[in-house]
């Protein structure tokens, strides 16, 4: 019996470890190892390490393994300069998260170009929307990938912050695996998460666990007292993709960000009714008939040439 407990000991011993440098939740394995449990204390974070933050909308957090990695590199694509907003917005609500648990402050990583195109952040409304203040942000902006990525790597590696978010535009041969491999282990064995914004940019290989693809979503109308009222707009929306998840496949969910609760929730389907997509190579089925209208026969006698309907019969022969 003690042979075979030692033998079960090593062998979680040995896949925590494999799961470290591939870059894996050490939950999804199991209950954190030893080495966890000492690095949350080394950095006094009320999250241990290798954990996971819940985002308040239960099925994205299910599809996630329980929530967004609280520790490492996480990827938050925007498809195009249209959805940097969009991306930014919502990675400022994985921020929050992260500030409920840490009294560090922020860093916010950009080049000149993607601050350009996408704007610089807005203390105001960051106040407003995502209870974000200004003396716990800090940003850094560089002229080149290289000098933001180099930015990066040494924050990421001090525990002086709550979190890291790096922000580039286009493609990069400087942004591969191998450098965000080096990302994903500084802000792991710092303990806190490090998110990579990338605008108009092609997903490619990284070390980070997950990517999310995000996009502007139609803002529903506001609710006032349970029902909705005309002509408002509603909380921030977004479309967000998981398209590398680990542990399941791909999933499509709309969220929106409640600035009072300060968590993200699923906008509730507003057609629940199941649709079949039409087949790409049948024909367009032909329109529905509208409503049919039975007109009363006309009085008097029959048109010339035309026999008056009779009692109608079954289709079929009566015999005899």
């Amino acid at each position: 019996m003690a042979t075979s407990a030692l033998a079960r000991e090593t062998i979680s011993s040995l896949r925590h470890r494999i799961a470290k440098i591939e870059g894996r939740l050490a939950e999804r394995l199991g209950q954190a190892g030893p080495e966890d449990v000492d690095l949350a204390r080394r950095h006094g974070s009320i999250i241990p390490a290798g954990g996971l933050l819940p985002t308040g909308a239960a099925r994205f957090d299910a599809a996630l393994g329980g929530g967004v990695p609280a520790t490492g590199l996480t990827e938050i694509h925007a498809p195009k300069t249209r959805d940097a907003g969009a991306a930014a917005g919502f990675a400022l609500a994985l921020l929050r998260l992260v500030l409920e648990a840490r009294q560090a402050p922020l860093l916010w990583v950009g080049m000149a170009e993607s601050f350009r195109e996408a704007g610089f952040p807005y203390p105001p409304g960051l106040r407003f929307l995502y209870g974000v203040d200004a003396s716990r942000l800090l940003v850094a902006q560089a002229e080149k990938l290289a000098d933001a990525l180099w930015i990066a790597e040494q924050a990421a590696a001090l525990d002086g912050f709550s979190a890291v978010l790096l922000e580039t535009r286009g493609a990069s041969a400087h942004l591969d695996l191998t450098a965000t491999r080096r990302l994903h282990r500084r802000a792991r064995d710092a303990g806190h998460p490090l998110f990579l914004l990338r605008q108009t940019a092609r997903p490619e290989p990284t070390a980070a666990p997950f990517r999310l693809i995000v996009k502007s979503a139609p803002a529903s109308l506001r609710r006032i007292l349970g029902k909705p009222l005309a002509r408002s707009i509603g909380p921030p929306a977004f479309e967000v993709e998981i398209s590398k998840n680990r542990t399941a496949p791909p999933a499509l969910f709309t969220l929106e960000w409640n600035s009072h609760a300060r968590a993200l929730q699923e906008r509730a389907a507003e057609n629940p009714v199941p649709v079949v997509p039409a087949s790409e190579h049948r024909a367009p089925a032909a329109a529905a008939a509208g409503t049919l209208l039975a007109f009363a026969p006309a009085p008097g006698p029959a048109a010339a040439g035309r026999q008056p309907p009779g009692k109608q019969h079954p289709a079929h022969r009566r015999a005899g």
